[in-house]
């Protein structure tokens, strides 16, 4: 599939100006909150078994993008967290690695040295995370620096201020920006979601991010109060769908923070395969942001393994 650079040909016209792109985005159908809250509930309830629930397991392991995102990160808890993304579990080689470690751009080389000859990822938030407050030569900056530093993957965040101020043009040129200075890093593009208000506000805003060239939407960037939920996800699922229909062009998905168990991660991976299809249940293209979910997924997997579960100390505290 054919990654997105800039606006698709089939919806350039739309980029054209700053009045073109509001028109459009604002023509987009209004969100149905109930309807949308609704399915997302009732996708939630179904019930995955035995040899399913396993193969789902082992999927949501591999979509992780193992996440430290704090101010007291050291060098030994990044090599730590990488160590756990390539064998999560050290006791069974078959667990599967996670997609990705994700840190601050300053720890980007020390995690790219822990999980060296591997097959997962080095992502690093960027454009001055998590606020976004800050000039585009300094979120640019941010960007070459972490690339330089060898970030496989960045993950950005959107100014919320100029999205809810109806500046549009302003955010998607510097989407187009971020993404120029990723290079051949792909770009996730972080809405924060709960900041957003309305259920429209992540339809325009996911149809800005896939226009300007995301590679990945993403829900949030777990600081908040609001984060990742079903609902927000599905509308998001809904968009890198319809998008592909209109342009040819897949985008991924990534819900970040609140998702900690199996269960929810489960839930998540039911809407994924309900409403963007089985295209989308493969870790380049959707993933979970996530600290505290992979040590559930490793406990439940044990779980299955040996019919019971293993005590505290069978996974490491991040």
């Amino acid at each position: 599939m054919t990654m997105p650079t800039t606006a698709p040909h089939a919806l350039a016209d739309v980029t054209a100006s700053d009045s073109t792109l509001r028109r459009f985005l604002h023509g987009l159908p209004g969100v149905d909150a109930v309807g949308l809250e609704a399915r997302a509930a009732s996708l939630g309830t179904r019930s995955i078994k035995t040899t399913a629930k396993a193969y789902a397991i082992d999927l949501a392991i591999s979509m992780v993008d193992l996440t430290t995102l704090e101010g007291a990160d050291t060098p030994g808890k990044v090599r730590a967290l990488g160590a756990k993304a390539v064998h999560p579990d050290p006791t069974d080689r078959t667990t599967p690695a996670t997609a990705a470690v994700c840190v601050y751009p300053d720890m980007v080389a020390t995690a790219k040295e822990a999980v060296a000859g591997s097959s997962v990822k080095v992502a690093s938030v960027a454009t001055a995370f998590p606020a976004g407050r800050a000039a585009l030569p300094v979120k640019l900056a941010d960007v070459r620096d972490a690339v330089a530093a060898g970030a496989d993957e960045i993950d950005m965040v959107i100014d919320r201020g100029a999205f809810l101020a109806g500046n549009y043009r302003k955010v998607y040129d510097e989407i187009v920006a971020v993404k120029e200075a990723s290079g051949a890093a792909r770009l996730k593009v972080i809405f924060e979601t709960g900041e957003l208000s309305t259920y429209d506000n992540i339809r325009r805003a996911s149809w800005l991010g896939m226009l300007a060239g995301a590679d990945f939407i993403k829900t949030s960037t777990g600081k908040v109060a609001v984060n990742a939920t079903p609902a927000n996800t599905l509308l998001m699922l809904e968009a890198v769908r319809d998008f592909r229909a209109q342009t040819g062009v897949q985008v991924g998905v990534k819900p970040a923070g609140g998702i900690r168990t199996s269960k929810d991660a489960i839930k998540f991976l039911v809407l994924v395969n309900e409403t963007a299809g089985t295209d989308w249940l493969d870790n380049h293209w959707f993933r979970f942001g996530a600290s505290s979910l992979l040590n559930d997924l490793l406990m439940q997997r044990q779980k299955l393994a040996t019919g019971r579960y293993s005590g505290p100390d069978y996974v490491t505290v991040d």
